[in-house]
Parts: structure tokens; C-alpha cells; sequence
């Protein structure tokens, strides 16, 4: 087994009490520092408090002590053994010190894997919420983190990836497009805290949007062309914290037939690719969960 021990603080200019607050809303559904959409979000069963079960991503933990407006300690759960916490201390009427500590025992093939990836991830993860505490806390940040090579790598690789699900009942330009459809499917992701909820901001899923709009409602677009030989409409329905890809087609002759024949084989793969691909481009591009809270004011 390997020790870990890794330590973050940085003195924020604003009281205690202020940054504190901040902390007591640490996993809620208007958390204002952890930083999503670029990170999957903390989340717990229950309010912030001893007992609450959750994480972020694949990594699992419990609250077990709780101090309001001063201190977490969260336990590793799901086989990992050690905690991390987050404190903050007063250094006068106007600063303090906020801190971020790991402290873990890990298995060797974990601890290769804290080295090569997830030491980097895990630091910038902790800087960018520190980013946060500053930005809402004082209006500005004075050295904002950035992300190394290696960490968009590891972004990328673990970025979460489409499932497929029937075609929504709400996609009804989709259902509506042909009278007769030959093929239909459909991928599906989450919305990310943060993350755009307007159809208008999905257009551009199918190559950057070179594909003309056949229909739009609040919820959904409908993209797609017609040819000699098929038919085909893409929906990109947002709805109930959920982004949905879908696919209808309609095939005409045999020459159709064969074509799509070739093109359904590989159009699974390309859908994903996509979606994934397009999913994690909106998410880069949306503003900090500190940049939101800052403008919620």
C-alpha cells in the first residue's frame, strides 16, 4: 500500500464568514463551487451533513463531520480507504485560509494510476474550485488555474458516453417527419449543471451544422435533408435535464436499400461520436459554476 498526502490552500481576500457560506452549499443544486460542467458534479442522498452519501464522477465518499461554515471531511467509500477534507480558518477581519487535504492508502495498480492521471485531475479539480471561492467571493481571480495536456486528456477519455434509449415520445417532429419511417434510434446523455438547455445551442451536433433546420418547437430541432434514395431527419430534443439524438429515415428503391445496408452498420458509432463530441465542446464553453453564481449575484 502507498500514502498519499496532498495539500491544497490559498488565502482568499474576503471574511471567513462570506467563503464559509459558500462551503455550507458544497453539492446542492445551486453549488457555486464545484466546477461543473467541466467535472461531473458533487452530489449527495440527502442535504450537506454527516451521513450523506454521494461524490463526483467515480469517486465515492460519505460526510462524516461537519462543521457550518468551517470545515467537511468526507470518507472514501467503495473500497477506498482515506478521506479528504475542506476548511476554512480566519486570518483576520477581512482574509482566511482556505484548505483542501487528501490523505489515502492505495493498492499499487490505484496508485500508478494517481501518478500518471488522477494527482493532475484531482489538483486542478481543487485549484478550480478555489478559482470559484475567489471569483464569487471577491469579484475577480488573481492567478486562475489551467488545465495541463494531461488533464484535458484524462477529460476527454473519461468524458461520459451516449446511451441508447427508444425515441422519445417528446421528439414529435421526429415521430411526425415521415409517414412511414424504416429505421429509427436514438442516443441520449445528461445535461451537465451549467450546460446550455435551448435547442438553438445543439444545432450544431451534425458536422458543425451544415445541415438545414426542417423544424423547431421550445424543445426540440429537426435537422435533415431528402435525396433519390433516402430520407432522413435528426432530432435533438432537450428535455427533463437530458439531451437526446435521435435518427429517422425513410428508404426509397433498392438502391436505398443497399446503401443504408453499408451506412446503418457504422451510423451507431458516428451518432455517438458526435453527440459526445459535441456534449463536451458546450460543456468547455459554458460558464464556471463561480462565473454562474457571480452573475446570479
Amino acid at each position: 500500500m502507498r500514502t498519499v498526502r496532498d495539500v491544497h490552500a490559498r488565502t482568499v481576500r474576503a471574511p471567513a464568514a462570506a467563503v464559509g457560506a459558500l462551503l455550507d452549499r458544497l453539492g446542492g443544486a445551486d453549488d457555486p463551487l464545484f466546477p461543473t460542467p467541466v467535472w461531473p458534479p458533487m452530489r449527495f442522498d440527502r442535504p450537506l451533513g454527516v451521513g450523506a452519501d454521494g461524490g463526483h464522477g467515480f469517486i465515492r465518499y460519505r460526510v462524516t463531520a461537519y462543521e457550518p461554515g468551517r470545515r467537511i471531511r468526507f470518507d472514501f467509500t467503495g473500497g477506498e480507504d482515506g478521506w479528504h477534507e475542506i476548511t476554512v480558518r480566519p486570518l483576520g477581519s477581512d482574509s482566511c485560509r482556505v484548505e483542501h487535504v487528501l490523505h489515502s492508502r492505495l493498492r499499487p495498480a490505484r496508485a500508478a494510476l494517481w501518478t500518471l492521471a488522477l494527482r493532475d485531475a484531482h489538483g486542478t479539480v481543487v485549484e478550480e474550485i478555489f478559482d470559484n471561492i475567489e471569483r464569487v467571493a471577491t469579484g475577480r481571480v488573481t492567478a486562475p488555474v489551467r488545465r495541463s495536456p494531461r488533464v484535458r486528456l484524462f477529460n476527454r477519455l473519461l468524458w461520459d458516453r451516449p446511451r441508447a434509449v427508444e425515441l422519445p415520445a417528446a421528439a414529435r417532429l421526429a415521430h411526425r417527419a415521415f409517414p412511414r419511417t424504416d429505421f429509427q434510434d436514438a442516443w441520449q446523455m445528461d445535461l451537465l449543471p451549467g450546460m446550455p438547455q435551448e435547442p438553438e445551442a445543439w444545432e450544431g451536433v451534425l458536422r458543425g451544422g451544415s445541415f438545414p433546420v426542417a423544424g423547431r418547437t421550445d424543445a426540440e430541432i429537426l435537422l435533415g435533408e431528402d435525396a433519390r434514395h433516402l430520407d432522413f431527419r435528426a432530432s435533438v430534443l432537450v428535455a427533463d435535464g437530458r439531451v437526446t439524438l435521435g435518427t429517422v429515415v425513410r428508404l426509397h428503391r433498392t438502391t436505398g436499400r443497399l446503401y443504408f445496408a453499408v451506412v446503418r452498420r457504422i451510423h451507431p458509432f458516428m451518432a455517438r461520436l458526435m453527440l459526445r463530441r459535441f456534449h463536451r465542446r458546450l460543456a468547455l464553453a459554458a460558464p464556471t459554476a463561480g462565473e454562474r453564481a457571480a452573475a446570479r449575484g
